[in-house]
């Protein structure tokens, strides 16, 4: 009976010990690809929310509409966007709501060795005006 002592087949550390670490790469700078997704969705978020609570006040005090003061809701998302030190944009949707688009790239670790040195995601938000709570207190 011939005693094995836990050798190493060429096998096992030619191809699948490097696969192992392929795999390893993939799993880390994917979750590095989400956690920019989520960070660029977050910051449009809140870009958008900083935006729309600009409420243009001779409209309102005019007819009693409650419109976005659009001149000044894009100053707030380039201001707030400028304070995180990504680059977007913003439009008004209607009179009512911001849209921001954000972009955040996130340098790759492991990726890099292959030539993929960056992980760039866009992440979109809209924020509304909601004037006040409507509809009969009880």
């Amino acid at each position: 009976m011939k005693c094995d002592r836990g050798s190493v087949t060429v096998f096992t550390a030619a191809v699948v010990g490097p696969l192992m670490l392929l795999l390893a790469a993939f799993a880390w700078d994917g979750t590095a690809k989400l956690r920019a997704g989520r960070e660029a969705f977050n910051i449009a978020e809140e870009a958008a929310r900083a935006g729309a609570g600009y409420v243009d006040r001779r409209t309102a005090y005019a007819d009693g509409r409650y419109v976005v003061d659009q001149a000044a809701a894009l100053r707030a998302v380039r201001s707030y966007l400028a304070a995180t030190g990504y680059p977007g944009s913003a439009s008004p949707v209607g009179t009512q709501a911001i849209q921001v688009r954000v972009q955040v790239t996130k340098p790759t670790l492991f990726l890099a060795l292959i030539g993929v040195n960056d992980i760039a995601v866009t992440g979109t938000a809209t924020a509304r005006l909601v004037p006040g709570v409507e509809g009969e207190l009880r």
